[in-house]
């Protein structure tokens, strides 16, 4: 990845600690999750393909075998937050995107 492909969406003051957010990024919704224990910054897309509606930024988070996820608030299915797997159903996935915190500064990549 070049420094062209890194998009900045806000400042890390602008993330919720343990919890997500949403910003629209290229005319998508992306939902940003921050773990600041973990010193993590996960990104997926914030389309619920069970619950048809742009909401997983406000799912609860957690971890699932050892795994960072969060759990969609419309129908609890859990999803990954590396990968954008559903871990309740393999044959869906929302897309994960690269996330790096800079200079205090949050850029995603698409």
């Amino acid at each position: 990845m070049t420094e062209q492909d890194w998009i900045d969406i806000c400042s890390v003051d602008d993330l919720q600690p343990d919890s997500g957010v949403c910003a629209l990024v290229k005319d998508k919704q992306i939902a940003v999750f921050y773990m600041p224990k973990e010193q993590a910054v996960f990104a997926i897309n914030n389309y619920d393909p069970f619950g048809k509606a742009n909401v997983l930024s406000r799912g609860m988070i957690g971890d699932l075998n050892g795994a960072p996820m969060v759990a969609s608030p419309l129908y609890k299915q859990h999803f990954n937050l590396q990968t954008g797997e559903c871990l309740d159903d393999p044959e869906v996935s929302v897309e994960a995107y690269s996330i790096r915190i800079n200079n205090g500064r949050v850029e995603v990549s698409l």
